[in-house]
């Protein structure tokens, strides 16, 4: 149990602006061992760290990311929408986050954000930057578009893979392999004990998202998972401990 991974799911976002260096930062002091995000592709090639293709719900400008530049990026507020005390928080690039955790025993989970549009060369992108920091042993790349995956796969085999999907998969473990993903990233009710110990079997690391209550992350443990995706990386923390 001590080595359930422990993801704070877009940093500490349940206490501070979800994918800011203040929610990784904070993460990390909460407990975490490992942290969760999501990259995108700035108009000018920069990997940056933000959920949704558009800027309105975290920085409060009615444009897509992609179509912006990061010096365009850097002028905006992505913090104030959480709570003035975050007024001024940036959109952070994915290096950032990498420079934190490569001195820490952090495990990075990055999600490619690629099922809505599809940023040219994302994927070697992201590995060239991992292998960059020395972190590819402390890497997971995950998503939902798993062609891309896949292709994560090709281009760097030691680099571990998580297939993220919502409902039930039909022996995933068996899918798992055929991609040559390590982990699956289900949905927290698309998995049941027997699934877990079957993947385990396999090999294939189940990591469930997105936990917040005590009671199933107790079931979530006494199940077997290998990680567990939370924006409450402290309430996590406290049970492991």
């Amino acid at each position: 149990m001590a080595d359930l991974i422990n993801f704070a799911h877009r940093g500490a976002s349940a206490y501070c602006p979800e994918n800011t260096m203040a929610s990784f930062i904070r993460a990390i002091e909460l407990g975490a061992s490992g942290i969760e995000t999501d990259v995108q592709m700035t108009k000018d090639g920069r990997l940056v760290l933000i959920h949704d293709e558009s800027l309105e719900r975290t920085a409060g400008k009615k444009a897509w990311v992609k179509d912006l530049t990061w010096e365009e990026l850097q002028t905006l507020d992505a913090g104030g929408w959480f709570h003035e005390d975050f007024k001024g928080e940036k959109l952070p690039a994915l290096e950032q986050l990498l420079e934190l955790a490569s001195d820490k025993d952090i495990i990075v989970n990055i999600e490619l954000k690629n099922g809505f549009f599809q940023y040219p060369e994302l994927e070697q992108k992201v590995i060239d930057m991992v292998r960059h920091y020395g972190m590819a042993e402390r890497t997971i790349i995950s998503g939902f578009n798993h062609y891309s995956l896949q292709e994560c796969h090709r281009i760097a085999p030691d680099i571990r893979t998580g297939i993220l999907y919502m409902e039930g998969l039909y022996e995933p473990w068996d899918y798992a392999k055929r991609i040559g993903a390590d982990a699956l990233h289900a949905y927290m009710y698309a998995l049941t004990p027997e699934l877990v110990a079957e993947a385990g079997r396999h090999g294939v690391a189940y990591h469930p998202f997105t936990v917040n209550e005590e009671s199933m992350m107790k079931s979530l443990i006494a199940a077997g998972v290998a990680g567990i995706i939370t924006d409450y990386p402290d309430k996590l923390a406290k049970l492991l401990s």
